[in-house]
């Protein structure tokens, strides 16, 4: 068979993953394309532009202080992902590596506060961060992450199912006492689990948008996603959409990014929660 057939036959096989693939990265070329267009251009509805205007990404950042913007994400992102993995690790090695009396039932209880919306829960925190003095801070969106969240605790339970047995047995044979066998051995062999949990709590902090605008309220204090919509309002009279998608591609760029660097690890981690039950 020659190299042209192979490859048709190779395309034919992954048509429908082709097609997947190209739908979901039109609107992102798109909006690049849109982000780099000038103003009388931009108005117009034209795809593709007549000369690229680099200078719209550095007018978003005189527009408005996108660059706190995104150190005050970062840092959401950072403390978030920290409390999820410090506080969901041990609460899952309970629920997968100890055994002990009514472990089933509470892991189904916790399971349980899933099917809870964050909006039934959101008035009571509410009314603690307030009475705390927390309002107007990024501590009513990271101190949550410190007690562990049940999509997490479920991820890591399941992941930490698959570890043998055996080589948990083996260092408890040699002396090792529960921590030292969570720190020492089940975190350094689920690293792919734990990887694939702070990628989805990453993904979640920094394009939360209700929290942060329920929370802050000073332009220093927000976050990307609240200072994004907060322009495009701002720039939607003048039409000026290139500044909103420039706007835009700073917020999605680093998510792609770290998915496509981390892509690997998170496919593992997440295909090997499903394997044992």
């Amino acid at each position: 068979m020659s190299r042209t057939r192979r490859f048709l036959a190779l395309v034919g096989r992954h048509s429908v993953l082709i097609g997947l693939a190209v739908m979901f990265a039109l609107p992102f070329f798109f909006m690049l394309l849109q982000s780099v267009m000038p103003l009388d251009q931009a108005k117009t509805g034209t795809l593709f532009p007549s000369r690229f205007e680099w200078d719209n990404y550095s007018e978003v950042f005189r527009r408005v202080p996108l660059g706190g913007y995104v150190l005050n994400t970062l840092k959401v992102c950072a403390l978030s992902v920290t409390g999820t993995v410090v506080s969901c690790v041990p609460v899952a090695y309970a629920f997968s590596i100890l055994r002990w009396k009514g472990r089933t039932a509470v892991f189904v209880l916790v399971l349980c506060t899933m099917m809870l919306p964050y909006q039934v829960l959101f008035v009571s925190q509410y009314q603690i961060f307030s009475s705390l003095g927390w309002l107007d801070t990024i501590l009513p969106l990271v101190v949550p992450a410190f007690f562990a969240d049940a999509f997490s605790i479920f991820l890591l339970r399941q992941f930490f199912l698959t570890l043998p047995s055996e080589t948990l047995d083996a260092a408890r044979v040699d002396g090792a006492g529960e921590f030292t066998v969570l720190t020492r051995v089940v975190v350094p062999m689920a690293k792919p689990g734990i990887m694939a949990v702070a990628i989805f709590q990453f993904l979640f902090a920094w394009s939360d948008f209700f929290g942060p605008n329920i929370y802050l309220s000073s332009e220093e204090n927000l976050t990307l996603a609240v200072g994004l919509v907060r322009l495009n309002t701002a720039v939607a009279r003048l039409g000026e959409s290139n500044l909103t998608m420039a706007a835009s591609v700073v917020f999605v760029l680093p998510l792609l990014v770290i998915f496509f660097f981390a892509q690997r690890t998170f496919i593992e981690g997440v295909t090997l929660t499903g394997t044992k039950g």
